[in-house]
């Protein structure tokens, strides 16, 4: 991650749309010019609790998201910060925190479809330099989880590598309909996107891309046996 960092160049600001903003009706948009560190975990080391991601907020890419996103009533937002979903990726590519980031919520009570259009909707802001990040897992089921399994190339279920396969391949062809479409993808949709909390953060990135810009798999391994881990690139 911290090559991939380097090979990006420096955007002029981050939006990033993690699966640990979650709102209900609403679309928020954080515009505070200094967000804070947020730990919205427990159970974990001592040191990651203690880490700090001290990014700027970046306030007018912030408000022409909110412009852009007019159709949704989208609001700006002064109380959430940087998630876990967001300086844990962010930490690694860009370790100075010296690019300004901003978080875009997730309106958990709508479908698949709309996280999309939301996408297609920020999507001019990459024209300014904007870098459109989503941040989760294509394969997210903490309860089917093998603990003690060492992150590798292959999954330990068919279900999860199956599942990874099909977006794989739908990504490559650009079918953003069939992404959309995921619980009919492959025959462990249901175990591999349990909640689709985790799935939806590449609808909006997804939405983001142009047409005609192809996906490139930066990095794709298993955690836990089932926790994939593909990192892909538009652009």
């Amino acid at each position: 991650m911290r090559e991939w960092g380097n090979e990006l160049g420096r955007p002029s600001a981050i939006l990033s749309v993690s699966a640990h903003w979650l709102t209900d009706g609403e679309v928020l948009v954080g515009i505070q010019p200094r967000p804070r560190t947020i730990h919205d975990f427990g159970g974990f080391p001592d040191a990651l609790h203690a880490m700090a991601y001290p990014a700027a907020g970046a306030p007018e890419s912030a408000q022409e998201a909110v412009k852009a996103l007019g159709a949704f009533a989208a609001k700006g937002d002064t109380a959430w910060g940087l998630d876990h979903g967001t300086w844990t990726v962010l930490h690694h590519m860009f370790p100075r925190a010296d690019v300004p980031v901003f978080q875009l919520s997730i309106d958990y009570s709508k479908p698949a479809s709309f996280h999309y259009a939301v996408g297609r909707a920020i999507s001019a802001l990459r024209d300014k330099g904007v870098l459109v990040m989503g941040s989760g897992n294509v394969v997210h089921n903490l309860r089917a989880t093998q603990r003690g399994v060492p992150e590798g190339p292959s999954a330990a279920t068919p279900w999860a590598a199956g599942f990874d396969e099909k977006v794989k391949l739908a990504l490559d062809a650009r079918d953003d309909k069939a992404l959309q479409d995921y619980q009919r993808l492959d025959f462990g949709a249901r175990m591999a996107v349990p909640t689709p909390d985790h799935y939806w953060p590449l609808l909006y990135a997804l939405g983001a891309a142009g047409a005609n810009e192809k996906p490139k798999t930066t990095y794709a391994s298993f955690q836990a046996g089932t926790l994939s881990m593909r990192c892909v690139q538009f652009g």
